[in-house]
């Protein structure tokens, strides 16, 4: 007998199974995020992993100024909001005085990378027990499409018209390339949400660093190539081959520690 799906329910043999439900980490409510955005589903995928993990109650999220500064409007877990550039820091003070406690940081490629480059750098280079999931999507989304320090060569913004100029803006900054020469990481790994297999895989590397921290290996970050297809001035569907096409040639996918 043919099998058939209807809202998230497995119809065989007239029984009605349900295979697909909202996470309970996961509020019911309407997000702000734009279009073909991948923040939306990085915070499904999150939640997943914090439900099946079993540590809703244990988690704490730190999430500072960005496109996801409102992510504690999304998550059913404790959040932080912190200042701009501080959310290492910021987790670094509640990890070190409540040590059982999950705590992994959300943060964009304008925070991570740039303001809080220092704060990322000193966390990871003392391999604090954190968790963080970094999302790249090459431009400051937030405040209307500037270059970021992950805009790649070439790419146009509002305050690269002509495309990222290498003399004049320098190149794309990779972390997780920076962040290997350090001893006291125990875990990096770059990812892409451009495909439905490129999904499943970013949401196993986000398992891989809560679990890190549930052992005690130190400190571990996961990035995801993301797509701002708003910013970008590009359609979804090009803006998400642009990642896979594009992104990935200047940001290789793989583990880097």
């Amino acid at each position: 007998m043919p099998v058939r799906f209807v809202n998230g329910l497995n119809e065989q043999n007239g029984n009605m199974k349900k295979i697909f439900s909202r996470p309970k980490s996961l509020r019911d409510v309407d997000t702000h995020y734009c279009p073909g955005c991948g923040h939306g589903v990085v915070h499904r995928l999150i939640c997943e992993i914090i439900d099946e993990l079993g540590i809703r109650e244990k988690t704490i999220a730190v999430a500072p100024v960005g496109c996801a500064v409102i992510a504690y409007d999304y998550w059913n877990f404790d959040c932080c909001e912190a200042a701009h550039g501080r959310a290492m820091a910021v987790a670094v003070g509640i990890k070190r005085t409540q040590p059982e406690r999950v705590v992994f940081t959300y943060q964009g490629d304008g925070d991570l990378a740039a303001i809080g480059t220092a704060e990322t750098i000193h966390a990871a280079n003392r391999g604090e027990n954190l968790s963080c999931v970094f999302i790249n999507n090459a431009v400051y989304g937030m405040t209307g499409g500037q270059m970021a320090p992950t805009t790649v060569i070439g790419q146009k913004t509002t305050t690269t018209p002509l495309g990222r100029n290498a003399v004049f803006e320098g190149y794309p900054l990779k972390v997780c390339e920076l962040l290997a020469s350090f001893p006291a990481v125990f875990s990096l790994e770059r990812v892409a949400l451009d495909s439905a297999q490129g999904v499943m895989k970013t949401k196993k590397a986000i398992n891989q660093v809560f679990l890190n921290q549930l052992q005690g290996k130190g400190f571990s970050l996961v990035e995801i190539l993301s797509a701002c297809p708003v910013c970008w001035g590009r359609p979804s569907g090009e803006a998400w081959r642009w990642v896979k096409d594009e992104m990935v040639k200047v940001f290789p996918l793989g583990r880097f520690k």
